[in-house]
C-alpha cells in the first residue's frame, strides 16, 4: 500500500487506485494549519490513522517512521489525485497559502534574536537620547533658571536612564536564554551588539572567526579598501576589556584569538545548544597568556 499526503487530504492507494483517504477540512485556516505541519515535518494526525497497522510506501521522508521511504517508486508519478475530484478548489489552496505566508512571517518576527536586534536598536536610541538631553541640561544650567522650568526635562533625563537600565537587563535574561555561550564569553549586551550588527544570532554563527574580529568596523574596512592604509583589527570586540585594555602590541593577536572562541561559542548556541563557556574561556586564557609572554 502506498501512503501518498496532497494538500486537501491523505490517500491509502495500491495499484489499482485509492482504497481509503481523509480529506481535510474545506477550511483555509485548517488547510493552513495542516500544511504548516508538513512544512514542519510533521506526521499529520490523519496520515497516523490510515497507516495504523498497515504497512505502506512513502514518498516524503517526514513519513519514513510509518512505513518504507521510496522516493524513487514510479507509482508515486504514475499515480493522480486531483483536488477538482473531490470539489477542492486553487482558490482555497491560494488562501490557506496565505494564511501560512503571514504565521510564518509572525513567528519569524517573534523569534527571540530578532527581538535582541529591535532591543540593541532600541537601547542605542536612549543613550543617543540621553547623551542630547545631558548635555542640554548641563548647558541650561549654566543660567538662573527657575526649578518649573527645567524639572520636566530632568524628570525625563531620570526616567530614560532607567529605562536605559531595564532594558540593559531585559538584554542580559534574554541572552543567557538563547545565547548562553556567547553571552558568558563576551558578555550579554557586546553578544547582543553582534547579534544585532550580523542581523540575526543565525548569521553569526556562519560567520567566519575574521568576519567575528571586524563586525561593526565596516565603515574602517570600505575605507581602507578605498584608500589604504592600516586595515582594522577589530569591530565591537573592543568594547570589551580583553580587548582594549590589551598592550598595543598584542591587541591584535588577542582580538584575533577572542573572535576565534566566539566563532565556537555562536555555534554551540545554535547548532548544539551544549554549554561549552567554560572551555572557551580556560583556552582563551591560556592562549591569552602565550601572546603576552611572546
Amino acid at each position: 500500500m502506498y501512503l501518498i499526503t496532497k494538500w486537501f487530504g491523505t490517500f491509502l492507494c495500491d495499484k489499482n487506485g485509492i482504497k481509503n483517504k481523509i480529506l481535510f477540512p474545506k477550511d483555509e485556516k485548517e488547510i493552513a494549519k495542516r500544511l504548516k505541519k508538513i512544512d514542519g515535518e510533521e506526521i499529520l494526525a490523519e496520515e497516523k490513522k490510515l497507516a495504523k497497522e498497515i504497512e505502506v510506501t512513502v514518498n516524503e521522508k517526514r513519513l519514513q517512521k510509518l512505513g518504507e521511504y521510496n522516493p524513487k517508486d514510479s507509482f508515486f508519478k504514475e499515480m493522480e489525485i486531483k483536488p477538482e475530484d473531490y470539489d477542492f478548489s486553487q482558490g482555497l489552496l491560494h488562501k490557506a497559502s496565505i494564511l501560512l505566508t503571514e504565521e510564518k512571517t509572525d513567528d519569524k518576527l517573534k523569534s527571540e534574536d530578532l527581538q535582541i536586534v529591535q532591543m540593541v536598536n532600541a537601547l542605542d536610541d536612549l543613550v543617543q537620547t540621553s547623551n542630547l538631553l545631558s548635555e542640554r541640561l548641563d548647558s541650561w544650567s549654566l543660567i538662573p533658571t527657575p526649578p518649573k522650568k527645567i524639572q520636566p526635562f530632568e524628570n525625563v533625563f531620570s526616567e530614560i536612564n532607567k529605562e536605559t537600565k531595564r532594558l540593559e537587563k531585559q538584554i542580559e535574561e534574554d541572552m543567557a536564554k538563547i545565547a548562553p555561550n556567547t553571552s558568558a564569553l563576551v558578555g550579554p549586551v557586546i553578544g547582543a551588539r553582534m547579534i544585532s550588527l550580523a542581523g540575526s544570532l543565525e548569521r553569526l554563527a556562519f560567520m567566519p572567526a575574521s568576519t567575528i574580529q571586524i563586525l561593526g568596523a565596516e565603515k574602517a574596512l570600505f575605507r581602507f579598501k578605498k584608500e589604504g592604509g592600516k586595515p582594522p583589527k577589530h569591530g565591537v570586540i573592543f568594547q570589551h576589556p580583553l580587548v582594549n585594555k590589551a598592550p598595543l602590541k598584542d591587541r591584535g593577536k588577542i582580538a584575533r584569538a577572542f573572535a576565534a572562541k566566539i566563532a565556537i561559542a555562536v555555534k554551540a548556541d545554535v547548532f548544539t545548544k551544549k554549554n561549552i563557556s567554560d572551555n572557551l574561556k580556560e583556552d582563551l586564557d591560556k592562549r591569552i597568556k602565550e601572546i603576552r609572554s611572546q
